[in-house]
């Protein structure tokens, strides 16, 4: 029963070792001590003085025995290896890399703390003292750690518990004394929590600097993709132009072919004809040489007289006369020269179609719908119904006086600015069709300044004017840009 209402472990630690009693003895002034202890204690000191209570005793007093401490300590010692028995083999074992217990013997158990104090590391059942005995728990404990001797000051072998701010190194009590005097010493945790405070900032700073990376990162795998998709986009166009060219190209060749086949025809006819009609002249003159030579053999008189007149042999058969009659070959001198100099006219045709629809692809990708600006717009200029087209009239207008109208200048703003500009070379671009009848405007591309119609190009020229979605230009019709650099942010304006 009595083991079931064991005191708290510090009623059994000896206030001189601050370890459990080894041979309880009491003092007449009734605190308890082990033995040993005790007489060590007096045996040092010139009084017989009571560690606990200052009581001088003018004689050594008689120790005795305290039997009630001494079953108590024994039960306590029993429960103690009991516990740790049981904790034990549930603990587990150090395996490479993990800091064993300095206390275990045979099969060494991982430790659970490290005490700076004992520079020695403890598993669950070797900590225990250090988390119940009152001399102990003033010990500081730490994670695990190896090598506690490195904790140690290699000078003076005493625990480096100060941090010397003008070295910036760790050093022992007497390093402060000695070779550290007059320095800026601070202890291990202030250090250490104004460091940890640093870590954390630069901790901060560095994620900082890795999200930055991984969104550049992104960005560039992005930039990548679409790269791919202009590259696929531009392969496949590339794939169509050629194809094209290369139809063109074959459909000029079969055109030479079949010229040149014709002419071999048409003079190959001409031989022919010639030839059949002289092989039928040949066979009725072979058909009058046979009656004639047939008539020549013969000895009838009367009969040759009769006949000769019959076939009138002074009058042969009507031929034709041959002598001023040829077959020329067929001339091809040029054939080849003229089916080039065609081919090259196509393909420039072909050519300026493909930049015209290049351009316009182009401009269609930053399109953005704005609204043209009635109250800016030049007395000469004639804008849509929607505000979406503007043309060149020939008759000014009677408008009111308007400070933002242009007066000299045939230019119109829009309502819309622009957030970004799109910068082509060294100067900002726009494209316009060329239209005779009423110079419709038709395309914005991405300029500084507004609408400006010159001549029949319409040219683009506004500090705050968006690009407008236009129908598609005559492919035959080459787009004009503007040149010079481009104005400043705010164009001047003529007033009236």
């Amino acid at each position: 029963m009595a083991s079931n209402f064991l005191p708290s472990e510090d009623q059994f630690l000896c206030s001189v070792c601050l370890d459990v009693f080894t041979d309880p003895v009491t003092t007449p002034c009734g605190h308890n001590f082990c033995k040993k202890c005790i007489n060590d204690y007096w045996n040092t000191n010139n009084q017989n003085m009571c560690p606990m209570c200052k009581k001088v005793f003018f004689s050594r007093p008689e120790l005795l025995v305290n039997t009630f401490i001494s079953e108590m300590v024994s039960q306590f010692r029993q429960s103690a290896q009991q516990k740790a028995s049981s904790s034990s083999s549930e603990q587990q074992e150090s395996k490479p890399g993990e800091v064993p217990c300095d206390v275990c013997t045979g099969t060494k158990l991982k430790a659970l703390k490290s005490c700076l104090v004992c520079l020695a590391s403890y598993c669950e059942t070797h900590l225990e003292p250090h988390l119940t005995m009152s001399g102990l728990k003033r010990h500081q404990l730490i994670n695990p750690v190896e090598n506690l001797e490195d904790r140690m000051c290699t000078k003076h072998d005493k625990p480096l518990e100060l941090f010397c701010r003008t070295d910036q190194t760790c050093v022992c009590m007497l390093c402060t004394v000695l070779d550290h005097k007059m320095h800026n010493v601070v202890p291990l945790k202030e250090e250490y929590e104004g460091k940890k405070v640093e870590l954390e900032k630069t901790e901060a700073e560095l994620q900082e600097m890795i999200q930055k990376r991984r969104l550049k990162i992104q960005e560039v795998k992005h930039k990548v993709e679409l790269s791919e998709e202009d590259a696929d986009r531009e392969k496949a166009e590339g794939v169509q132009v050629f194809t094209d060219l290369k139809e063109s190209v074959e459909r000029k060749l079969n055109e030479l072919i079949n010229t040149i086949e014709e002419k071999q025809r048409t003079t190959k006819k001409q031989a022919e004809d010639s030839i059949r009609e002289l092989e039928q002249e040949i066979s009725e003159l072979m058909k009058r040489s046979t009656e004639v030579e047939k008539l020549s053999l013969s000895e009838d008189h009367l009969h040759l007289l009769q006949s000769v007149q019959a076939i009138n042999i002074h009058h042969p058969p009507p031929t034709k006369d041959w002598s001023e009659v040829s077959v020329p070959p067929a001339s091809y001198e040029g054939t080849v020269r003229r089916a080039v100099s065609q081919l090259e006219e196509t393909l420039s045709k072909k050519m300026k179609k493909l930049v015209v629809e290049f351009e316009l692809k182009r401009v269609q990708k930053f399109a953005v719908d704005v609204t043209l600006d009635p109250q800016t717009a030049h007395a000469h200029l004639i804008l849509s119904a929607d505000g979406k087209q503007v043309k060149l009239g020939d008759v000014r207008k009677n408008l009111p006086n308007n400070p933002k109208r242009f007066s000299t200048s045939p230019s119109v703003l829009a309502k819309q600015s622009f957030s970004s500009w799109l910068r082509n070379g060294n100067q900002y671009k726009a494209l316009a069709g060329k239209r005779s009848a009423g110079k419709d405007f038709q395309i914005l591309l991405a300029t500084r300044t507004a609408v400006k119609v010159a001549e029949r190009a319409t040219w683009v020229h506004a500090s705050h004017c968006n690009k407008v979605p236009a129908p598609e230009l005559d492919p035959n019709e080459a787009p004009t840009p503007s040149d010079g650099q481009p104005p400043a942010a705010s164009p001047p304006r003529e007033h009236q």
